[in-house]
């Protein structure tokens, strides 16, 4: 029998307390001796309710445990008896503390059946419980996604549905198989472009207009015109089946979509006004810019790659850092570069013309990259130019791992998020198969919106298992998500999907 060893308690007059009631519990086959001056701390819980059970009836009793010897007025309670240990410290310190490997949302369960409130647990695990909370509605909002990838949603009809379906086939390759080659096909043409556009800029391949004027090759410019048609229908029938448009509109990788065919279209049509409006020397300028912005295609591939998806969120988690290094650098490079100008003045061959001047030899040094165009020639300013050198390596190296730690850390969390969400499913396809089997015409005992897990953490007779998703079969009373479903919070996606 283990528990945390009684303690006599004084009135408030300063005499010892008198012989208590003892209260005998067995938590999941493990005994605990209580007290009940001790559970009356707290008379609202589920513990303190067992005081007064003497003066109550057998069907009273049963309510408050799964079962009572009146022989030895031991209560059974079919509980996991390591939260026990944590719940009974309320009573004995008035406060709770999740002990390491305690699933936090199973503790809050254990909590809410012994009548406890959240408010009495230690800040640090509010904190832990917050965290893995947020945690859940990720998975659920990713099941979500992924549930209507592949179901969509059963309401729509007509051209919605088609829309929906066209959505799913240009936009999630994991859909189905055309939307997985779709997405090999686009991923390829991206690369040929990018090919194309680097290989186009080599004079041998080059060849002469009518003005002597070098020009991509014939060749070269048909390929780069079916990229360009694959990528505008691409574009355009994302569009269509978009379901919010203006969000689409302004996504930062359709801006870079819409960036790589819009050169093109404008250098058609200037060319069509002929050539006295080409030979202007602003629009040969014009034309020349739009075919430089040809290179934002490359970024295209961040579509098809989970893995630069993954560096870009971290990067953006890691702004923190990356403005401390901003400001470092910044500092660096204003005071060495005007350190540099004043000990170099004295030299007659001097470099450092000015302070803004020497903002590039500061950036340069402190990097280590030294192209060798600028460099002190004076004493002072190589001393100056190699404290400059080791305060650049040090602002560089101080912020690096936060943001490769921010990275790990990221990428660990989705792959995490990835797997739960897949199980999930596969539970769910388990479960409703089990569904169907066990269901008979007039006797079909299933409880609309039970979680996942429902059937094989009852058959256990405890109360401590995570309802995550709504029920898939899609019954009487089933919320299927569909694909205009959207948070504003993640307590409004919890709500949604947990129980």
């Amino acid at each position: 029998m283990w528990g945390i060893q009684r303690t006599r308690y004084a009135d408030c007059n300063g005499s010892e307390a008198s012989e208590e009631t003892e209260i005998v519990v067995n938590i999941g086959g493990v005994k605990q001796v209580l007290y009940e001056d001790v559970l009356n701390r707290f008379p609202d819980t589920r513990l303190a309710e067992l005081v007064d059970c003497s003066l109550k009836s057998s069907e009273e009793i049963s309510l408050l445990c799964d079962d009572y010897d009146p022989d030895t007025g031991e209560f059974y309670f079919d509980r996991d008896p390591e939260a026990f240990k944590c719940i009974i410290e309320l009573y004995y310190y008035g406060e709770i503390h999740m002990k390491r490997g305690i699933c936090p949302i199973c503790f809050m369960k254990e909590m809410e059946f012994w009548k406890i409130g959240s408010d009495f647990l230690d800040d640090c695990c509010k904190c832990h419980l917050k965290e893995v909370e947020d945690e859940l509605a990720e998975i659920a909002e990713k099941v979500r996604t992924i549930l209507v990838d592949r179901e969509g949603d059963p309401s729509a009809e007509g051209w919605q549905r088609f829309q929906m379906c066209l959505w799913r086939l240009m936009e999630k390759p994991e859909s189905s198989m055309p939307a997985h080659i779709i997405a090999i096909v686009s991923f390829i043409f991206i690369l040929v472009s990018s090919v194309v556009m680097c290989v186009g800029t080599i004079p041998d391949l080059q060849v002469e207009d009518a003005e002597g004027n070098l020009s991509e090759h014939p060749t070269l410019e048909v390929i780069e015109t079916m990229c360009i048609l694959w990528f505008t229908v691409e574009y355009l029938l994302r569009l269509i089946s978009s379901p919010n448009k203006i969000k689409f509109v302004l996504s930062f990788m359709n801006i870079i979509d819409f960036m790589a065919i819009m050169p093109f279209f404008v250098v058609l049509i200037l060319t069509s006004f002929g050539a006295g409006m080409m030979e202007l020397a602003n629009v040969q300028q014009a034309v020349q810019a739009l075919r430089i912005m040809r290179i934002a295609r490359i970024f295209k591939l961040a579509r098809h790659s989970s893995g630069l998806q993954t560096l870009t969120s971290a990067l953006k988690s890691s702004f923190k850092e990356l403005g401390l290094l901003l400001m470092y650098m910044g500092v660096g490079v204003f005071l060495f570069s005007a350190l540099g100008y004043t000990m170099e003045q004295s030299h007659p061959d001097t470099l450092f013309t000015s302070i803004p001047q020497s903002f590039w030899w500061a950036v340069i040094t402190m990097t280590t990259v030294g192209y060798g165009d600028v460099y002190p020639k004076t004493t002072l300013g190589r001393c100056n130019a190699a404290i400059s050198f080791l305060c650049g390596v040090i602002a560089i190296a101080l912020p690096i791992h936060p943001i490769i730690n921010n990275f790990v850390l990221f990428y660990n969390k989705q792959q995490v998020l990835e797997t739960a969400a897949k199980h999930e499913i596969e539970l769910m396809a388990l479960r409703s198969g089990d569904g169907e089997q066990e269901a008979a015409p007039g006797a079909h005992k299933h409880v609309c919106g039970a979680g996942v897990w429902d059937n094989a953490m009852r058959s256990c007779h405890s109360d401590t298992y995570i309802p995550l998703l709504k029920d898939p079969r899609g019954g009487a009373g089933i919320q299927t998500p569909s694909m205009d479903t959207s948070f504003e919070s993640t307590a409004e996606a919890t709500e949604y999907f947990i129980s």
